[in-house]
């Protein structure tokens, strides 16, 4: 018997063993000391799982090298992929005034907006990506206050795109939707993305207009015309300490918003939620609790009839369930360039949505190129793009490299750089890392109980 490299840790009990293929495997302390021991015994149930799952092997290196190639392969797969999200800033100017906006530097907002010939530019090194499909998503401040240029740019690559397939996506507000606006985005099929951060209270504590009015309504509204036309709209939220103590009547909103998924997303210390951190934030336990009582309470609604997923969750349960998922945040390496690009609303091009508001505090630190000087050779090649992709490659970084989690997660240097001053994390269980594990130990927990109801629940998030 031969050992092939993994990680694992005391997990309730037992020993949990992970590789990276992805495949992981629950153990019990006589077994799992029997395993380092080499006197398992090959003809056990627990050795030919072992076996299978490629945690050990009897083949000669050579053999097991050529099989083991594939799942590697179609684990680190994004890594032969070109970049095939582009991200349009269309404009800084927003209508809103969101108590955790990442979108500007925590004091003033800026107000920028792209005009066409930066548009066309911007679109023009988007096309000379390798990939052929490609998603332009739009984004601001409020993408909306700049819909003359959002319409130029889909017309613009319509025309220029030849034998690319693109799908566009907005991540809007929705406070400033349209029927002229509903029309275009039927006649494109673009795909909306929105905010909805709870119950009315809670989301217009979060996300009122400048003059401190109510956006819920309106959202609300917007949604359901979206919805009414045969557009796809989803919803995200982000959790303040506002949301804590809410769980139910956030998941009791989305229903109530007809939305059959939720994101639950963590603050990113990051814009004015960096300034206001000590009235919105919280500690990483803090949120892990609140997103336990969210997920325990779309798992049992789910069990009672009603389908519903978390989607943090369900891209974790792909990468577990082995499925090639090309989630940027939890790549390694990380999207960063080499998986998105960001295009400023003044040309300058960043290696991903953080980066691009990194620079909107004042630290352009991951700007890769400008729309009016730069190819996509040229950007792709910069040595801030090579030190984003070394800096988020879990592999070579201490303390992520021997961690259980590691086939599962991925790190974020733009964060990483805005709360340490260096790219690669230097202190082990940052705030990121501790969300991170805390979901996967939840979600390893379901999973060791086995509980029939549960798991098919998970089943079905999972595919």
């Amino acid at each position: 018997m031969k050992l092939n490299y993994f990680n694992f840790k005391e997990f309730n009990g037992k020993m949990l063993l992970t590789n990276d293929f992805g495949k992981y495997a629950f153990l019990e302390l006589p077994d799992f000391k029997n395993l380092i021991s080499r006197d398992l015994d090959m003809s056990s149930p627990v050795a030919k799982d072992l076996n299978a799952k490629g945690m050990i092997y009897e083949d000669t290196d050579l053999k097991f090298s050529d099989t083991a190639k594939w799942p590697l392969l179609n684990a680190k797969s994004h890594v032969a992929t070109a970049t095939s999200l582009h991200i349009f800033v269309v404009t800084t100017s927003c209508n809103m005034s969101c108590i955790y906006c990442q979108a500007n530097n925590g004091v003033t907002t800026p107000s920028c907006s792209m005009n066409f010939e930066t548009a066309e530019k911007a679109v023009d090194i988007a096309l000379q990506s390798p990939e052929t499909n490609l998603n332009f998503e739009f984004q601001g401040g409020e993408p909306l206050l700049n819909f003359p240029v959002i319409k130029h740019i889909v017309e613009y690559t319509e025309e220029h795109r030849h034998n690319k397939n693109i799908a566009y996506n907005i991540v809007s507000n929705l406070t400033l939707l349209t029927e002229e606006i509903l029309d275009f985005f039927c006649e494109y099929n673009i795909s909306v993305s929105t905010s909805v951060d709870g119950s009315e209270i809670i989301h217009n504590m979060n996300r009122p207009f400048k003059d401190g009015s109510g956006t819920f309504s309106k959202v609300k509204e917007s949604v359901e015309k979206i919805r009414d036309r045969g557009l796809s709209i989803g919803a995200i939220e982000t959790t303040t300490r506002n949301t804590l103590p809410n769980a139910k009547e956030l998941i009791g909103t989305y229903i109530d918003f007809g939305f059959t998924s939720i994101f639950i997303r963590h603050l990113t210390r990051l814009g004015k939620a960096a300034k206001e951190w000590d009235s919105i934030g919280y500690t990483a336990s803090e949120f892990l609790d609140f997103y336990r009582k969210a997920v325990n309470e779309l798992i049992q609604l789910n069990i009672q009839g009603t389908f519903i997923q978390e989607q943090h969750a369900s891209i974790l349960l792909k990468r577990i369930a082995g499925q090639r998922m090309n989630y940027m945040e939890l790549r390694s390496p990380c999207g960063g360039g080499i998986g998105q690009l960001a295009y400023f609303a003044d040309g300058r091009i960043f290696t991903c949505d953080e980066g691009r508001m990194l620079a909107e505090m004042g630290n352009d630190a991951f700007l890769l190129g400008n729309v009016r000087e730069s190819s996509y050779e040229q950007i792709i090649t910069t040595g801030a793009c090579r030190t984003v992709c070394a800096a988020s490659t879990l592999e070579t970084i201490p303390t992520c490299c021997d961690c259980v989690y590691q086939p599962y997660c991925g790190t974020c240097p733009v964060v990483t750089y805005a709360l340490t001053n260096d790219i690669i994390e230097k202190e082990p269980r940052s705030f990121r890392c501790q969300v991170y594990e805390g979901m996967l130990d939840y979600l390893f927990e379901l999973l060791m109980e086995n509980d029939q109801e549960k798991i098919n629940v998970l089943m079905r998030w999972s595919n």
